[in-house]
């Protein structure tokens, strides 16, 4: 506003400037020149987070808007006011004429934004003929940095496709590429360093996006990590971060820290809504109008734009959807109660983006620890002579869990070496290694058992069951460690060697749900205490002997209680996720030999089967 005053063409533009359209201003002042166009329902990637378990049902595609109607809308949105356009999903960049949309978009005359929201997958093709149609912004969503982590939770492989998309964008000269990260407790807030890092040498700007509900997603105030608790764990590290001056109309808060070429930003959707500034509207895949992200009013543009009505008509009809808009979140004092479409069907923030059940628990104190990134991006990068100095071949994180995660896929080359954590398959060895805490023989197998008690601990006088105080046990080390066998038979053993399963690789999704079950021991055994633990292993290996998987947990703490009943859930929950994958291939399957292998510490000594 400075500059224009300053020069005379730019007064002569402000004193003879048309008043901003009646019909894209709400009742309560606020001015929409932001429009978000969703190009499909569809998307290359599963994302658990994003469909609903029972899953979405699709627009049939003649009811989808063709590339010309989204042309015709875009034109009368640009007429009445809007200056930036957004294209969205489900994931934009499958629509086989998205290319051609851009450059259409580009012809628009008064359009000065066409930016586009993807997960990334095919961006590093397509980006190059993109910008050359008009396309001048990018957001990747992104929401975890581990390899192992984004192909559980996406179902599909494609991180270093993702990670090539990034490096694409700045390569083109993209300032900034925005990257889109929602936090979500348990799963991903204990990555928000590593996102941080992530802009010291590339021009990034990582949004910290507020976790937010959705039909479908479970959402859970819980769950929620808000922007003050993600500043001051940024801050804790990087005492020196600056804010940086933002638009009235920005959803971010943006801070950066010194010499660091990107930046970061907030999405306070949540604890710090910022309706009152909101200038956004959307176009579903349908057609529909959307006022409100928030809300489930719609209003179908496609059918009055179908039935002939004129241009005027059009415009009456979104001012009067525009007028109904409310002061904030679509009227509700609730949202987490709200009834809404599933994300991946509005083209919200991005197709990755609202969570649902899968949930990665940490400790409340985690201690430092690497997660192995994927080695073909690194070892393997695209072009670039920054790439290398972007992440090392080991991306120190604060967590304390699944050191394996990283090494548990065995088709994405995201393994090391080291034997400790990894998914071994054994298809020499008949019976179980000398020296092995685990033996597998039904025979000749003994126990060193402790010192026992005579009654039962878990009852009171009057024989209710009550949980047991702990408050007066001193603190010490506790290990214990547990196993399970799943006996499969030979075709579904086979097809678990090959990863030929159709629900996915089996090894790696039971490996991880035995460490959430380790986490969520207490919530499910009424009893147990809750405990946080310093350390969960869960490893897998093949026994080609027997047509079996042979499954080994570890649960490590320091405190007053053991760990027994959380390495017993740890082996008991993978031994039944590897008879869930597979019973679609037989039903021919037993769990055994679920039991405790050794623990250490407590009062009442340690205990081994030898």
């Amino acid at each position: 506003l400075q500059e224009l005053q300053s020069s005379g063409r730019g007064r002569f533009l402000l004193e003879h400037a048309a008043p901003f359209s009646a019909f894209l201003t709400d009742s309560f002042g606020r001015q929409h020149n932001y429009l978000r166009i969703s190009l499909t329902e569809k998307c290359n990637l599963r994302c658990q987070y994003c469909m609903p378990e029972e899953g979405v049902q699709l627009t049939p595609k003649s009811e989808l808007l063709t590339a010309q109607e989204i042309i015709s809308l875009a034109r009368l949105f640009v007429k009445e006011g809007v200056e930036k356009i957004r294209l969205t999903g489900g994931e934009p960049l499958i629509r086989p004429d998205v290319v051609d949309i851009v450059g259409q978009l580009y012809k628009i005359e008064g359009l000065k934004t066409i930016a586009v929201t993807t997960n990334g997958i095919n961006l590093a093709r397509l980006l190059p003929r993109l910008k050359e149609a008009g396309l001048n912004a990018i957001n990747i969503s992104l929401d975890t940095l581990v390899p192992a982590k984004f192909e559980f939770i996406v179902r599909r492989k494609g991180f270093h496709k993702v990670m090539e998309g990034i490096h694409k964008a700045t390569e083109l000269g993209y300032r900034p590429v925005k990257v889109n990260c929602v936090v979500m407790r348990g799963f991903n807030e204990d990555e928000l360093l590593g996102f941080v890092d992530f802009t010291k040498d590339l021009p990034l700007d990582v949004r910290f996006i507020e976790y937010m509900p959705f039909d479908g997603n479970k959402w859970n105030f819980k769950k929620m990590v808000s922007y003050k608790e993600m500043l001051d764990t940024i801050k804790q590290r990087w005492p020196e971060l600056e804010k940086l001056p933002c638009e009235a109309s920005s959803t971010a808060k943006s801070y950066k820290v010194p010499r660091f070429q990107g930046q970061i930003s907030f999405i306070t959707s949540m604890s710090e809504h910022f309706c009152g500034s909101c200038n956004r509207l959307r176009i579903t895949a349908d057609g529909n109008l959307k006022v409100c992200l928030f809300g489930n009013s719609e209003v179908s543009l496609r059918d009055h734009l179908r039935s002939g009505a004129s241009e005027e008509e059009l415009v009456q009809i979104i001012g009067a959807a525009v007028g109904r808009k409310k002061k904030q979140h679509a009227g509700m004092f609730n949202i987490s109660q709200m009834k809404n479409r599933p994300m991946i069907l509005i083209g919200g923030f991005s197709v990755s983006k609202m969570y649902s059940h899968v949930t990665f628990f940490f400790p409340p104190e985690p201690a430092l620890m690497s997660f192995p990134l994927c080695q073909d991006a690194l070892q393997n990068p695209p072009k670039s002579k920054q790439w290398g100095h972007t992440f090392s071949h080991r991306l120190t994180l604060r967590a304390s869990l699944p050191k394996q995660m990283g090494k548990a896929l065995m088709k994405n080359k995201c393994l090391e070496a080291s034997p400790v954590g990894q998914v071994s398959v054994d298809c020499q060895s008949k019976e179980a290694s000398p020296g092995s805490e685990f033996c597998t023989g039904d025979s000749g197998s003994s126990a060193k058992v402790p010192r026992a008690s005579d009654n039962l601990t878990h009852t009171d006088e009057e024989g209710r069951a009550t949980m047991v105080d702990v408050g007066g046990k001193p603190d010490s080390r506790r290990r214990a460690v547990a196993g399970a066998v799943v006996r499969l038979g030979e075709k579904a053993f086979g097809m678990v060697r090959q990863n030929q399963v159709k629900k996915g690789d089996v090894l790696a999704v039971a490996q991880i749900a035995g460490i959430q079950g380790a986490k969520l021991t207490s919530q499910l055994i009424p009893l147990c205490h809750n405990i946080p633990l310093n350390h969960v292993e869960v490893t897998l290996s093949l026994d080609e002997a027997r047509y079996a998987v042979v499954i080994r947990s570890s649960c490590q703490t320091w405190g007053r209680t053991g760990v027994e009943m959380e390495a017993l859930t740890a082996a008991s929950l993978a031994a039944l996720t590897v008879y869930d994958m597979c019973k679609a291939v037989t039903h021919d399957i037993v769990i055994e030999e679920v039991k405790l292998l050794s623990k250490t510490g407590g009062q009442r000594g340690d205990f081994s089967r030898v």
